[in-house]
């Protein structure tokens, strides 16, 4: 079993009087986080999968008088896809109020619905985490660096969801699987969404722009769709820990772009899937930008992991000086570029540098990667 990094977060947190919240997106692994949880507690834990009918009846509108009976002695209560009851927010509220001897970690499949269900009700009540698919660092701390180096490309290539990773042999079908039947089904059933196939045709140019800025005018010409309606299902995709949104960074020069986005995936593989796209690197053209999301996505689980809430930028000039990706802690500034080739010269701008001369630089390759990744 391979132990995922925020499970000793969570578990600090245990018996703290708050409901712990888990959100992430299908198949990431929040059952089996939950449950390895539920192991230190081998007689005292209920597990109620709220994708059953009969388990949203009793969690629906229920009162502490019925809640405090579902949970009998039971210390740990798991109500796993808890979005899928209507009104969990205040049924989480009477636990953290009426029955604060229970422990209660709750999981979502995504931040659309049981954000909206959960935040007033539970405000100065909860703890909220964000799991994802597998970072390099877990895998590294399983299966041992050297293993892990040796297999990077193939992470790159079909991503780091955990069935994925763990069954190499289906890699392709199991990809596929998670695009087409997992990955968007809180998106299409959420009341918002009107044109499914525009959002599928939306996530393939999205996947195609990876690396490059992107002008939600131009998606709306190309894809046919109002700007607003683009937005919107841009920032659903957000919720739903899709894609994520890296803005420039702007503070000297008058030349900085100051309005695109950028738009990544967390986990490669979707993206490479949603192209239909598996060559191995060499044979790729899109070989700069596809590193480039892997490691900025795999930045963002390490910071994640580490405590480290950086604000997180590109850098381009209209004259298409650019730096890959920039964090900013409030303190320090950092700057990196980022090439797949160990031996292909590769220079941070000197105009940046000559802008932000305090800024530390760094080119990462794929041999020095690890170290960006917080791999010791």
């Amino acid at each position: 079993m391979l132990k995922r990094g925020i499970q000793q977060e969570i578990e600090k947190r245990l018996n703290k009087g708050k409901i712990i919240i888990v959100t992430g997106a299908r198949q990431v692994g929040k059952t089996t986080l939950v449950k390895q949880i539920g192991k230190d507690y081998p007689t005292e834990y209920l597990y109620l999968n709220c994708d059953e009918p009969d388990i949203r009846q009793k969690l629906t509108e229920a009162t502490s008088t019925v809640l405090k009976n579902l949970a009998g002695s039971k210390k740990l209560i798991i109500i796993d896809e808890a979005q899928r009851v209507k009104n969990i927010g205040i049924t989480l509220k009477l636990f953290a109020d009426e029955l604060p001897e229970h422990q209660v970690i709750a999981t979502g499949s995504s931040a659309l619905e049981l954000s909206n269900e959960v935040n007033e009700p539970l405000t100065g009540r909860k703890f909220e985490f964000n799991l994802f698919p597998f970072s390099i660092k877990e895998l590294a701390e399983q299966f041992g660096k050297l293993e892990v180096h040796r297999l990077v490309e193939e992470r790159v290539i079909f991503g780091m969801y955990p069935e994925v990773v763990l069954k190499p042999d289906d890699k392709k079908i199991l990809l596929k699987e998670i695009t087409s039947s997992y990955l968007f089904k809180d998106i299409f059933s959420y009341k918002e969404l009107r044109k499914s196939d525009l959002l599928e045709k939306l996530m393939i140019a999205l996947a195609a722009q990876v690396g490059s800025e992107v002008s939600y005018n131009e998606l709306s010409n190309t894809l046919k769709a109002d700007k607003e309606t683009i937005a919107k299902y841009i920032e659903l995709l957000e919720k739903a820990f899709v894609i994520f949104r890296l803005p420039p960074f702007s503070r000297n020069l008058r030349t900085e772009i100051t309005k695109m986005r950028k738009i990544y995936f967390y986990d490669t593989g979707i993206r490479n899937a949603l192209l239909s796209n598996f060559n191995i690197l060499e044979k790729r053209q899109d070989k700069g930008a596809l590193w480039e999301n892997f490691l900025i996505s795999e930045r963002l689980k390490a910071n994640l992991l580490m405590g480290n809430d950086a604000k997180k930028y590109f850098w381009r000039t209209v004259q298409q000086q650019e730096i890959d990706y920039i964090e900013d802690d409030g303190s320090n500034l950092s700057a990196y570029e980022f090439t797949w080739s160990k031996d292909k010269k590769k220079r941070i701008s000197q105009t940046f540098l000559k802008a932000y001369p305090d800024c530390r630089n760094e080119i990462v390759n794929c041999d020095n990667y690890m170290a960006f990744l917080n791999v010791k």
